[in-house]
Parts: C-alpha cells; structure tokens; sequence
C-alpha cells in the first residue's frame, strides 16, 4: 500500500473478547480480522496490538481500517470468536457478558466523524446476528441513536456489574434473548477511549473500592472521563480505568508530569487524563491506606500513538503488526 494513501479515513475497533488463557484461541481471532477464509490479507487492515489478561480472562485486540472496511473485518473476527469461545464454560474475574463482550470503534482523525462509526457500529449489530444466529447486542454511545446512552449506563440496564447475570431478563437492542453459548454484546461508538489499569500492592478489595470511588468522574475532585473497578488481579487489586475522551480543553487546576493527550474530531478538541496523572492520583491514596503501586499497564494506546502506528503498519503492508512490534503484551 502506497504512503500516500495510508491513513485516509482511519477507525479503530478495540475489540474485547472473553478468552485470554487459550492464546491460541485469541491469535485465531486476530487472524481473521487481517485475513479471509482464503488466507488472503485484506488490504488496509491491520492489528496493532494483542493485549491479554489471564485473570480476566479477557483479550483486547485493536484493530484498524479505514471506516469503509472496519464492519467485515470486525465480524470476520467476531465469528471466529464466536464459534471457539463458549460462555457456558467461561470463568475469570473481569466483569463481562459475552464471548465478544465489547465492540466500540472509533475515529482516529478529522477525515471521519463519530458518526459515520455509529453507523458502522449500527451495521456490525446487525451484521453479527445475522451471521451468528443465537448472538444478541445493545448499543452504547454514539450508536444508540437517539438517546447516546453511555458504556457504563448501558451496562448497568443489562446487568453487565452483576456477579450473576440473568440473561431472561435482559432484553437487547439487536437479535433474540441472549442465549447462554454466546452472551451478550455491547456495540457502540465514541470519541477514542484509553484503558489504564493500576496494580495496588494489596488484596484487600475494600481499599481498591475506596480508591476507585475517589478518582471516578462522578466524584467530587475525581478524575475528568475516568469510570473505574476495583478488580482482584494476579494476589493483588487492579484499578481498571476506561478514559473516556472529554470535549473541551484540560482542567487547569489539575498538574501533569505529561502533556494531557489531546486530538481533534470534526473540528471540536477532546482530551485524555494522562495515565501518568492517574497512577499519581492512585499512588497518593493508595499510601493514605500503607501500601504501594506495583505499576501501570495501557491496553493500547493514545489516539495519536493509534493512528501513528497504523500509517506505520499500513504503509509497510503489515497486517499482524501486534507480532512485528513487541509480540503478544502479556
């Protein structure tokens, strides 16, 4: 693929899916995304990243195309998934609902605007229950046209924080009740949104709620797009963030060891708490309580590092990227 035509109306999909201890099973699926049932690659796609979660029991993959070509390399992806990963036999500590769980796409500059990934997002709905029969889906974001709900309301309404979840009850936007092989999908569009996670050197979970309470955006002085759990992760707790991107230019009164990240959509600014504001914040409440941070893990990246790396990928005619960069993030 010529240089000159990379990046021309660039989307992003970070596609999660309930399988991480079968890497076999998640590099299948990444596969698809870049590859047809032929074996032949599909031009202008790319996955940039593989990240996988053994507790969880969770893979992220981010996957990139122009708009036009997201939605088959989506369900291409998505009914691999489907076919290898049963949610009747599933277990890990991380929320979820579905063998895909979550299918946001994002644009990744001024050439596409949220809503043209809506409407993909839309079209993928209804494309994976079409193709899978059985799959069900609800709209989030930009998608769930008229109202916008957000991730975490819609969330709420299927019952995704529930520690038991029953499917009967749950009625989805797209497709039948969902059946207990598949779950439930969540499909929506939004301005990018980061994932930050937080190890917190302790197993008492009480600390890590009171923590994630404290930076959550809902909470006074909390954290400008920030929605938080507090999750047991590997003999310690994980503060696991998704950054929501936040119309509008950076709070002055809150300092940064880093630039806050910040990208333009249809000629309106939106930003991003840094990660490194949010490991500070984490960090200082987690001494109040006498213990320590372990680290920080981005699952993926900033949208600039995104659309940076899939100008790269694309131009070099790299399709599994993810095995080019670092191989697999563990």
């Amino acid at each position: 693929m010529a240089s000159s035509s990379v990046g021309s109306r660039l989307v992003a999909c970070l596609l999660n899916i309930s399988e991480a201890r079968r890497v076999d099973v998640v590099q299948t699926v990444a596969k698809a995304a870049v590859y047809n049932s032929q074996g032949v690659r599909r031009e202008g796609t790319t996955v940039l990243n593989i990240f996988i979660d053994h507790d969880y029991n969770r893979s992220v993959l981010t996957v990139v195309s122009s708009v036009e070509s997201i939605r088959e390399s989506v369900l291409s992806a998505c009914k691999e998934a489907c076919t290898l990963i049963d949610m009747r036999t599933h277990a890990g500590v991380h929320p979820c609902m579905g063998a895909v769980d979550l299918i946001p796409i994002y644009p990744l500059g001024e050439e596409v605007g949220v809503q043209d990934c809506a409407a993909e997002a839309r079209a993928v709905a209804e494309g994976l229950t079409e193709r899978v029969l059985g799959t069900s889906a609800f709209l989030f974001g930009w998608a769930d046209s008229p109202l916008q709900r957000g991730l975490a309301q819609r969330r709420k309404e299927m019952g995704w924080f529930r520690k038991t979840t029953d499917l009967q009850g749950v009625r989805p936007d797209m497709g039948p009740r969902p059946q207990t092989r598949y779950g439930l999908t969540g499909v929506g569009a939004s301005p990018y949104v980061m994932n930050c996670n937080v190890t917190v050197d302790t197993q008492d979970l009480a600390i890590g709620r009171n923590i994630a309470t404290a930076i959550r955006e809902s909470t006074p002085d909390g954290l400008p797009g920030v929605q938080v759990l507090a999750l047991p992760h590997e003999g310690t707790v994980e503060i696991a963030c998704n950054v929501e991107s936040v119309k509008g230019s950076p709070p002055t009164h809150m300092s940064s060891d880093e630039p806050w990240p910040s990208f333009s959509i249809s000629g309106h600014m939106y930003f991003h708490t840094p990660a490194s504001l949010i490991t500070a914040r984490v960090t200082e409440l987690a001494r109040r309580q006498g213990v320590d941070t372990k680290g920080t893990a981005l699952v993926g990246f900033t949208p600039r590092e995104c659309r940076g790396l899939a100008e790269l990928a694309l131009s070099q005619g790299i399709a599994a990227f993810w095995k080019e960069r670092h191989g697999l993030r563990m």
